[in-house]
């Protein structure tokens, strides 16, 4: 992302990979559960971390939960301990103990504002159990409401309220996981799909694909990196036709405003 920091940057999202995006919404940069580097314990990243806006101009973190591909905390650190980060409800001592003291608990309803732009907390639906010894912690989806609402999946399954989240006028929904296989607690391509129909948002982006997979994982396996997200766009489209479908593939950005 090339835009300067401050508000001077034009609205966009930038997907980074996996979960991680780079929001810019009436001059205030927020990253999502971010991922910055090319290993994460078994998992090897796909392609190279895309170029992202500088730590400098990040005004605040959101982490969904605390599963170690959502909350790194060498990736935090590249962001300085400082960085303003706001996390689910039982995360908050756990980023204490790892050194970054601007950790802000929020639960399913609550908001902080960053600037010009609300954060506000929506459920999810997913494991907040940290493997492999804990702790736990709620599950957050997030809204980021300015002049646009955009709303922040995390990782959830399909939950009742999801058609009550207003107007949103840019979904960005997880379609798969980070292996062949995907566990409960995610929206696959055809749940990704319902859940367009359910929000009815103006534009949705497929996340949470293209990114990572397990060590040994040969070539002939990895065609969940490129699939999801076009099954997905086929289903939405059939599912919501009202739906802007678009694929934004890791390191490219979108305009708000286009």
């Amino acid at each position: 992302m090339t835009d300067p920091p401050g508000p001077g940057r034009a609205d966009r999202v930038q997907f980074l990979g996996h979960a991680t995006l780079a929001v810019v919404l009436d001059g205030v940069t927020i990253l999502t559960d971010p991922v910055l580097r090319d290993r994460l314990a078994h998992l090897r990243r796909h392609r190279a971390v895309p170029r992202a806006v500088w730590p400098a101009a990040v005004d605040a973190v959101v982490i969904s939960h605390i599963h170690q591909d959502h909350l790194d905390f060498r990736s935090l650190r590249l962001l300085g301990r400082q960085v303003h980060l706001i996390v689910p409800r039982g995360a908050g001592r756990l980023l204490w103990q790892h050194g970054f003291r601007n950790a802000q608990e929020l639960g399913v309803g609550e908001t902080v504002q960053i600037g010009a732009v609300r954060v506000r907390a929506t459920p999810a639906v997913h494991s907040g159990f940290r493997p492999p010894f804990g702790p736990r912690a709620e599950c957050l989806g997030f809204i980021f409401e300015g002049r646009e609402r955009v709303y922040f999946a995390g990782d959830t399954d399909l939950y009742p309220e999801m058609g009550a989240l207003g107007p949103i006028d840019v979904a960005l929904l997880p379609v798969w996981g980070w292996g062949p296989w995907l566990g409960p607690g995610h929206l696959d391509p055809a749940r990704a799909a319902e859940a367009v129909a359910r929000i009815r948002p103006t534009v949705a982006i497929p996340i949470h694909w293209g990114t990572l997979y397990p060590f040994g994982l040969g070539p002939w396996s990895r065609g969940f990196l490129t699939r999801p997200p076009r099954a997905f766009a086929a289903l939405a489209r059939a599912a919501a036709p009202g739906a802007d479908v678009r694929i934004v593939a890791p390191g490219q950005s979108l305009g708000l405003l286009e």
